[in-house]
């Protein structure tokens, strides 16, 4: 009898541990899965890109998933890495047989493949009205990010630059 009531009393005594912790949550600490998209101003080919160590494709359209808060807060970096192809409508030799490139040339034109990274703040959205977190590849290897909901090309959407912007002959330090 004593050894069900301690086993109750302990389980009680849990439950309510348990809780209080639960009243511990707040809004300003809520976390949210969203999609991760690259928007591409250049002419090069953005292959693949991780943001905060969220792995997204590069080729356009959106990627699931990356963590955010649900309402921003100061100090929040996206840590931004991808690899980029100076030249993705290059002719690559074709294997003689079967499917796919030579080996050879397929290296050779990979060799030119180039991995960046920059880390820039994430600008502050209102209340919990973010859609997603959009890359924006620029010349000279610049980034920037944006929650919008508006999409690339709109006058509200805050990155202004253009699509399909030729890289500069040196670019600016």
């Amino acid at each position: 009898m004593k050894r069900v009531m301690r086993k109750n009393l302990i389980h009680g005594l849990l439950g309510f541990l348990g809780l209080t912790l639960l009243g511990c949550t707040s809004a300003e600490n809520e976390m949210a899965a969203g999609n991760i998209q690259a928007v591409n101003h250049t002419l090069k080919g953005i292959n693949w890109l991780s943001v905060n160590g969220y792995r997204a494709d590069g080729g356009g359209g959106r990627s699931c998933c990356i963590n955010m808060p649900v309402k921003w807060r100061p100090g929040l970096k996206a840590n931004v890495e991808w690899e980029a192809d100076p030249d993705p409508f290059a002719k690559i030799k074709r294997k003689k047989t079967g499917y796919g490139f030579d080996d050879a040339a397929w290296a050779e034109h990979e060799a030119k493949f180039q991995r960046h990274s920059a880390t820039v703040d994430i600008p502050e959205w209102p209340g919990t009205e973010s859609c997603d977190l959009k890359v924006h590849f620029l010349v000279c290897s610049q980034i920037k990010v944006t929650t919008s909901c508006w999409g690339a090309g709109s006058p509200h959407n805050p990155i202004k630059e253009p699509m399909e912007m030729t890289e500069p002959a040196v670019c600016p330090k």
